[in-house]
């Protein structure tokens, strides 16, 4: 009988520890990030009483209850934070605290620090892959993510523009279409090109000149436009309007442009056709005209913003609108995310059950995606935890009475010596 009463305690100190667990599920229910407890009870061994078939066995109560972290997806909620991310699947964001050591979090609401490094809400390194010489190598050790803060992008020299257009094949012999093009010299200055196509007597050709404003030139005359010589200066149509079959290198070259404002000579190539070989212009009978132009040069800009964009690549956009990937940021796997300890601020360390975890980019090995400007939210369900706080609660309060119940037993013993 009097072994009731340490079953009982043990009941009482393991519901209270559930209630506790509760406690804390309860209280993060708004927490960025964080992952429910569960409580998993298991009895103490038992006592046999008697032999043979008749044998009893009586329990000695309740273990301290384990608690299991519930690594189930969050709600994802959208933001307005530019370098707010979300990771929908498993994995975590490989972050350094401040004692050096690498540990592991859900929690994409990231920061930058005085030091232009990227950071998380409480301080801690987020590490990856930065970008070094113009491309970011993911097959290197992941880093602390360095922004580029104020830098300045440097203008780049046109090398290469194309056109994507139509001339008109019903036109007549002697019509004109223009078409202008702005190219950048190595000082990030903007210069004007003008294409004038002009259909020849030969059915299904075009000769073509170019010409820049004489003023940019070295002597060139002021308001008067200046050649460009154009290698070569017609273009040749089959019966079909297309132009023929690709071959390299498939550009009309023009003449080196020298410019008077002390920036180095535009060498310029004229691409007819797209990388897979199709060509780029048409001859169709309908209007002439252009429907998409671009180049490969631009002008100097500064850094506008930074933003971590879907799939955890961290891109730096300036001020021409030019977006440039600068950095990618590292998920890990983990196979047995519940053997994970928690050590506050969000985050997790290994413990020394936990499987070794495989480094990567999202949306590989098992590991999930990467949401731009998102944050994953608590998965505590208010409407589950306080169903456990009631059972616990009557738990505890059962196990109390037995308390009361063996007391008073014990007194009525105790009351037979008299």
């Amino acid at each position: 009988m009097f072994s009731s009463f340490s079953a009982a305690l043990s009941a009482l100190s393991a519901h209270a520890t559930a209630v506790e667990v509760v406690g804390n599920n309860l209280a993060n229910l708004n927490t960025p990030g964080y992952k429910t407890s569960d409580v998993v009870f298991s009895d103490l061994m038992a006592r046999s009483l008697g032999t043979g078939g008749g044998m009893t066995q009586v329990g000695s109560g309740v273990g301290r209850p384990l608690t299991i972290r519930n690594f189930s997806q969050g709600a994802i909620q959208s933001t307005s934070g530019d370098l707010d991310a979300a990771i929908q699947g498993s994995g975590f964001f490989v972050v350094r605290n401040s004692e050096g050591a690498a540990v592991y979090t859900r929690v994409g609401r990231f920061q930058v620090d005085m030091n232009g490094q990227l950071v998380t809400a409480t301080g801690e390194q987020v590490l990856g892959w930065n970008q070094l010489g113009g491309t970011v190598n993911t097959n290197g050790p992941v880093t602390p993510i360095n922004f580029p803060l104020g830098t300045l992008k440097a203008s780049k020299a046109t090398t290469e523009f194309s056109l994507d257009a139509n001339l008109d094949a019903s036109s007549a012999a002697g019509t004109q279409f223009t078409s202008f093009v702005d190219v950048i010299d190595s000082q990030g200055v903007s210069h004007t090109i003008t294409l004038t196509f002009t259909k020849s007597a030969t059915n299904g050709q075009w000769g073509v000149t170019a010409t820049i404003p004489g003023a940019e030139v070295t002597g060139g005359p002021v308001g008067t436009p200046s050649p460009i010589t154009l290698t070569p200066a017609t273009l040749t149509f089959d019966a079909n309007g297309t132009l023929p079959a690709y071959t390299a290198p498939g550009q009309v070259t023009l003449s080196a442009i020298n410019l008077n404002n002390g920036a180095s000579p535009l060498n310029v190539k004229w691409n007819l056709y797209t990388a897979g070989g199709q060509p780029r212009i048409t001859q169709i009978a309908r209007e002439s005209a252009i429907s998409a132009n671009q180049q490969n040069g631009s002008a100097a800009a500064i850094l506008v913003r930074v933003n971590v964009g879907n799939g955890a690549q961290v891109v730096a956009n300036y001020s021409d609108g030019e977006q440039v990937v600068v950095a990618q940021l590292a998920m890990a796997m983990i196979q047995n995310p519940d053997s994970l300890l928690s050590i506050g601020n969000n985050s997790f360390k290994l413990s020394a059950k936990s499987a070794t975890p495989a480094i990567g980019l999202p949306s590989t090995g098992g590991r999930g995606d990467v949401l731009s400007g998102a944050i994953e939210f608590s998965t505590t369900d208010i409407a589950r935890e306080f169903t456990n706080l009631i059972l616990y609660q009557r738990g505890y309060q059962a196990n109390s009475k037995v308390v009361t119940t063996v007391d008073e037993m014990s007194q009525e013993t105790m009351n037979l010596k008299r």
